[in-house]
């Protein structure tokens, strides 16, 4: 199974929350679009803008990794959720816009803080696919 450094994700969860922050702070919708092609083009290429800026800087623990398999599935959650944040910016919502970025911005917080919401959604869903197969 391949695995991603901790460090490399860690550098993606301080990406977002800056970057939540900034379009809350300055009012700039358009950050947070600039997020969402960060994580779709590093859920589509593997490469995260975040990580690779952040790379000559971390020190990577070989023994402190993350499935890959988890990392694309929360990357994918970020995805969604700057998606459906900047659809209520499109149909002129920013509230809904607003909300659902800091959703995100939440998620990778208690993410940075220790406690990974996506993990345990995706232990969630793994767990009902796992019963759906049994019955």
């Amino acid at each position: 199974m391949k695995e991603i450094p901790v460090s490399y994700v860690k550098a993606n969860q301080t990406g977002i929350v800056l970057f939540v922050i900034l379009a809350t702070v300055f009012a700039q919708p358009y950050l947070l679009l600039a997020l969402w092609l960060v994580q779709a083009i590093g859920l589509l290429t593997g490469y995260n803008l975040f990580v690779i800026l952040a790379k000559p800087f971390l020190k990577v623990h070989p023994n402190h990794t993350q499935a890959a398999e988890l990392t694309r599935f929360n990357n994918t959650l970020a995805v969604i959720f700057l998606t459906l944040s900047l659809i209520g910016f499109l149909i002129q919502l920013p509230g809904m816009g607003y909300m659902f970025a800091w959703f995100l911005f939440a998620a990778a917080f208690a993410a940075l803080c220790g406690y990974c919401i996506g993990c345990t959604i995706y232990f969630q869903f793994k767990q009902f696919k796992a019963r759906r197969r049994r019955a």
